[in-house]
């Protein structure tokens, strides 16, 4: 029997990862994942970002292992814990006080694809109104009221029924940058024959992971956000995979300087890859009647912990200024070396979410192919998979950050060689 054989022959279909990376993992720690053979693998994929501060930080594990220890409340619904009480306190005291952010927590269930579903409801429940806007590119989750607001017609096709109650609006990339699409968005709004229906909320991410690492920038932002605020359109600011530091600051609009109406936090907002979602809401908006929302695992007593270790870790070692130093590390790389293999290579990103845009260079899968065999574990994003994402560790040591961007550098040249001798032999 192969080392795969047993998943090959009992695991459905719908596996992904493991397609492009075909190995066993075992072991993990820090930055490094090692398959059960032993072959060593730096990782630049971090959990789809659910690993800001990569595998088994030890600051976080410890916690984790006396809450365990202790005996105390694993499974609490929506109780009222000691850890639920840690993590509002930490939540306060690190990221919402110092801003000034007014906002409400809720836990619902334990994915970001549930806390959209919630902030869209809640929306809906909130302004009476039923449609939404979002954008082109952008990704919210693949259950069903989350995937009516996702944009990529693959994954839209696999819902088996139709998908409305959104419109989509344009992102500013591509075509798209050609025109104002906040002037857009303002006409369609005003119009009365647009035939568009004045939405209960935007929903928009300030960087388009999944959608190719596409960047707002902070003047869109705040237009965006004055729009909304002009035709009483709530904003939803979906901050799953680019939010907790990944940016650099906490919440990744901070640097736009707006207030969103609903936040959806997940992924990294553990920081140990458990489950566990957040919506913030300003209190206007909390008009849940009790469990009119609601789900077993609302109430993740690990995450809980673990979260609140992840806070005081991210304050504690000032992450905030780790990730713009290594953000000004690979962006200096990307220019020098990434961007002279070839000049139709297009290189986008901020702290530490980068994309290397291959669709007139080369080809994305090859690279990341390279990037296995050599022992960097990386993925692709964007339209048709077309670009390089870059997604270390927040707290990843520079010199594996060096080694792992030598390594990506090294396969995009060789697979652009081989790329052109192939077709030359052609």
């Amino acid at each position: 029997m192969s080392d795969t054989e047993i998943f090959e022959r009992l695991e459905s279909n719908v596996r992904s990862y493991c397609r492009t990376f075909p190995t066993v993992f075992d072991k993990a720690q820090g930055s490094l994942m090692y398959a059960a053979d032993g072959t060593r693998y730096i990782d630049f994929l971090a959990g789809a970002g659910a690993l800001n501060y990569g595998h088994n930080e030890p600051a976080i594990k410890r916690k984790l292992i006396d809450y365990l220890d202790s005996d105390s409340i694993v499974h609490g619904l929506d109780l009222y814990t000691v850890a639920k009480r840690d993590f509002l306190g930490a939540m306060d005291r690190h990221v919402l006080a110092p801003n000034d952010y007014v906002y409400k927590m809720q836990f619902c269930g334990p994915t970001g694809a549930n806390a959209v579903e919630a902030a869209l409801k809640i929306a809906r429940k909130a302004t009476g109104r039923t449609g939404i806007f979002s954008f082109m590119g952008g990704y919210h989750g693949m259950s069903l009221g989350s995937l009516s607001a996702t944009g990529n017609r693959y994954h839209r096709g696999g819902s088996g029924i139709p998908l409305q109650g959104v419109s989509f609006m344009p992102y500013p990339h591509g075509f798209m940058r050609t025109f104002d699409s906040i002037d857009y968005i303002e006409a369609v709004l005003e119009d009365e024959s647009s035939g568009i229906d004045k939405p209960a909320a935007m929903i928009f991410e300030t960087i388009q992971a999944e959608g190719g690492v596409i960047v707002a920038d902070n003047a869109w932002i705040r237009r965006l956000a004055g729009l909304c605020k002009r035709h009483d359109i709530l904003l939803i600011c979906d901050d799953v995979q680019v939010g907790c530091g990944r940016t650099g600051p906490f919440l990744s609009f901070e640097r736009a300087g707006i207030t969103p109406d609903i936040v959806v936090l997940s992924k990294s907002i553990s920081g140990y890859g458990l489950p566990l979602a957040v919506v913030l809401l300003t209190p206007a908006l909390d008009l849940w009647l009790p469990a009119e929302h609601n789900g077993t695992f609302r109430g993740n007593q690990l995450a809980f912990v673990a979260g609140t270790a992840a806070l005081e870790y991210w304050k504690r070692e000032n992450v905030r200024a780790e990730v713009e130093r290594k953000g000004e590390f690979v962006q200096k790389f990307l220019d020098e070396r990434i961007q002279q293999i070839n000049p139709h290579i297009k290189t986008r990103g901020m702290g530490l979410i980068w994309g290397i845009d291959l669709t007139d260079a080369g080809d994305p899968n090859a690279v990341v192919a390279k990037c296995f065999e050599r022992g960097l574990v990386i993925e692709s994003a964007g339209r048709k998979g077309r670009v390089v994402k870059l997604l270390p560790a927040l707290n990843i040591p520079m010199e594996l950050l060096e080694e792992g961007c030598v390594i990506l550098g090294d396969a995009i040249q060789k697979t652009m060689i081989q790329g052109a001798t192939g077709t030359a032999s052609k």
